[in-house]
């Protein structure tokens, strides 16, 4: 195969601005997946909704999101990344400023949907450009940054979010995307408007699109709503998880075989990047199910607020602004299958920490773990990503990365609703224990009575009591269940990742390796 005609790298301060462009435009669109959640109940009491349906700006923002990733590589080769990456940014913008202007909630909810549409291809748009625009011996810093803007947002979010609703009102968490996005469409269409990437009139493959919106939609609904409408005892969630299983299957089956498919099956053919799309799936799922978790517990079982469980949350992001940029030096000096092996390993450790905590825990234990996950987070998505790239030519870059994100936005889905799930019911089998060693006869029972009696407690007020603390403990077992099976996932992974195989050759440069 011939190698790809690509224009010069850019160097010194024209590179800075085309990176800070691009990398904020990414942070403000993946700091959109978690900022509105803390925002639910005064989103919900605004625009008169019961907080259920509430999360639904979440929803509907998240499925229309994983359904446009994966539609980025054909996207760009229609229309070129250039001009898809500044509509998109555009679009996202302004739709950005139409939610924060939302008087009902069924406008905000469709203006959600096509927010998320929009923001579906940014994120691998931003970091094909960056690999693009960087010379071949700083593309592992490309990354790193690019990462970075992908690991601290999630984090940041809550925090800004609840910050913003309290003093404020909710509409702002919208409008702080307007001089973010203007920015970056202004830098990077002046840097990049004359470096478009070739395009080709491909046909529209209506049926396979139709599979995925279908497959995907039916899945993401059967996820939110899953854990409240009791799963498969519901003939709602079943219903829509065999929509979901024929309509993927069908999906993969047509899309397998069509000569011009919204998404490229056929990079599975690749050992490099089935390894990478399997840990990056089931990794990000674990992590990102004890993102939720972490600060659900916190709040719920501990009375922490809002602002506080994201203080608590946050040091996960600190090591990894200090790291990343080191591993992304260094990816083509180190094996990637050893920097991948410390993420998980970290992962694993932390993992195992957490789920030794109890309810006295003060917020410095609960700190400290944090802290060094971020030396995890490092070590896992810029060298996974590299992995899945290597060997690809130029041209199918954009692919690569948008059907990466999708799975990693599927394990996303997947890791919340069965942690959450997980959680409540290892917590209601911890409560129901509890309570049957909650006899008469128990002296620590009449113990526990006798001192509130003491301090004005009528006996039924001090029922109440104890089942509170019944109920915190229960919660306090299922977290260490949650994150003790996390560690055990995550020693799994740390093998598995050894299936890949060397050499692990940049996207663009030399020729293409063989894939196997």
């Amino acid at each position: 195969m011939a190698e790809e005609t690509l224009p010069q790298p850019y160097q010194g301060a024209t590179l800075a601005a085309l990176t800070l462009s691009l990398a904020l435009a990414t942070f403000m669109n993946v700091l959109d997946t978690t900022i509105t959640n803390v925002a639910v109940p005064a989103i919900a009491g605004d625009l008169g909704v019961s907080p259920d349906q509430g999360t639904w700006v979440i929803t509907a923002f998240v499925v229309s999101t994983a359904i446009a990733v994966p539609l980025t590589g054909w996207l760009a080769q229609r229309f070129g990344e250039v001009r898809l990456f500044v509509a998109c940014t555009g679009l996202f913008t302004l739709f950005s400023m139409l939610c924060g202007l939302a008087g009902n909630f069924s406008v905000l909810l469709f203006l959600r949907v096509l927010q998320g549409a929009v923001a579906g291809p940014m994120i691998p748009l931003s970091q094909s450009l960056l690999m693009n625009n960087y010379p071949p011996d700083k593309r592992g810093l490309a990354l790193a940054i690019w990462g970075m803007t992908t690991v601290v947002a999630p984090v940041l979010g809550p925090i800004f979010g609840g910050w913003i609703t309290d003093n404020y009102s909710w509409p702002w968490i919208f409008y702080i995307n307007i001089p973010v996005g203007v920015f970056s469409i202004l830098v990077a269409w002046s840097l990049l408007k004359n470096r478009e990437t070739p395009r080709r009139r491909l046909p529209i493959d209506a049926v396979g699109l139709a599979l995925l919106i279908v497959g995907v939609g039916a899945l993401q609904v059967m996820l939110d709503n899953g854990n409240q409408d009791d799963w498969f005892g519901s003939s709602f969630i079943l219903t829509l998880g065999i929509t979901a299983l024929i309509a993927i299957v069908l999906f993969i089956i047509w899309e397998w075989y069509d000569p011009h498919p919204v998404v490229d099956l056929t990079l599975f053919k690749s050992r490099n990047f089935n390894v990478a799309a399997i840990a990056i799936t089931l990794g990000f799922g674990v992590y990102f199910g004890g993102i939720v978790i972490f600060p659900l517990w916190l709040q719920t079982q501990l009375n922490y607020t809002a602002t506080w469980a994201g203080i608590a949350s946050a040091p996960v992001g600190l090591l990894a602004i200090v790291l990343s940029p080191m591993v992304g030096r260094n990816l083509h000096r180190v094996d990637l299958r050893l920097f991948v092996t410390v993420a998980f390993l970290v992962f694993s450790i932390c993992s195992f920490w957490l789920g030794s905590l109890t309810t006295q825990v003060d917020l410095w234990q609960l700190i400290d773990p944090r802290i060094y996950l971020g030396i995890g987070i490092a070590t896992f998505f810029i060298p996974l990503t590299a992995m899945s790239l290597a060997g690809l030519p130029q041209s199918r870059v954009a692919s690569a990365s948008g059907l990466l994100n999708f799975l990693r936005t599927v394990g996303a889905s997947f890791g919340t609703s069965l942690s959450v799930t997980l959680w409540d019911r290892r917590a209601t089998l911890h409560d129901t224990r509890l309570m049957e060693h909650l006899t008469s006869a128990d002296q620590t029972l009449q113990q526990t009575f006798a001192q509130l009696h003491a301090h004005g407690f009528t006996t039924g007020a001090g029922y109440g009591v104890v089942e509170r603390l019944v109920a915190q403990q229960a919660f306090m077992l299922s977290t260490n269940d949650f994150f003790w099976l996390s560690g055990w996932i995550f020693l799994f992974l740390m093998g598995m990742v050894w299936f890949a195989k060397p050499p692990f050759a940049p996207a663009r440069g030399a020729p293409p390796a063989t894939a196997e």
